[in-house]
């Protein structure tokens, strides 16, 4: 796994990103006959959107991305490659991190045998690159992400833990991935929203130089 040419991603796999918007809560006009009609009326605050699923199960924003993926059983390659990598107690810290977590699925795009060779423990160094590649300092939500494309033309380039630059393409409705070896991939599921940061599941692994 030297180069681009491990990663074989499917050129046609373009997800698309869904926006949930969260309902506001509405209060009615009180009638003529309520003694308190005169008085001024204010709305309830809107609730909290709801942190969403990965994989089908809730995702609770109190505990750290850690626990949250270990949960996740879409994200179960994902959990064994960061405890191979001794990473387990750093996601667990207080951070904040952003996290672009690849799926089950997104792992299988990858040669054959890569992720075998990854979790050897003599390949531990290697896979902390990878998946420090998919990390970014702070919380960064999919409206930062946004923000910041408004400013510079569509992209947004995020500096990861491990190094090296990840490129991203923003549209109203989807993020795009590209890797430092021109790799794509797209956000799933944004914002999970985790105690130490924000998590948002991807549809393909990242790569940084090797």
């Amino acid at each position: 796994m030297t180069s681009k040419n491990t990663l074989y991603l499917s050129a046609a796999f373009a997800g698309a990103l869904s926006i949930a918007t969260a309902a506001t809560a509405q209060t009615t006009a009180p009638t003529a006959a309520d003694p308190a009609a005169a008085a001024p009326t204010t709305a309830a605050p809107a609730a909290p959107a709801a942190n969403p699923t990965v994989g089908g199960v809730a995702m609770d924003a109190t505990k750290p991305i850690a626990v949250n993926a270990a949960a996740a059983p879409n994200l179960s390659t994902l959990v064994a490659a960061v405890k191979a990598a001794g990473l387990a107690t750093t996601l667990s810290g207080p951070g904040p991190f952003t996290v672009f977590a690849p799926t089950n699925d997104a792992f299988t795009r990858l040669a054959p045998g890569t992720v075998d060779r990854l979790l050897k423990p003599e390949n531990k160094a290697t896979l902390a690159k990878v998946l420090t590649y998919h990390v970014v300092p702070g919380t960064i939500t999919f409206a930062d992400l946004k923000e910041r494309a408004k400013a510079s033309g569509g992209k947004v380039v995020l500096t990861t833990v491990e190094g090296e630059p990840l490129t991203l393409d923003v549209s109203e409705t989807a993020v795009q991935l590209t890797d430092v070896n021109g790799n794509k991939s797209f956000i799933e599921t944004p914002d999970v929203k985790q105690s130490n940061g924000v998590v948002h599941v991807v549809n393909g692994v990242v790569l940084p130089t090797l």
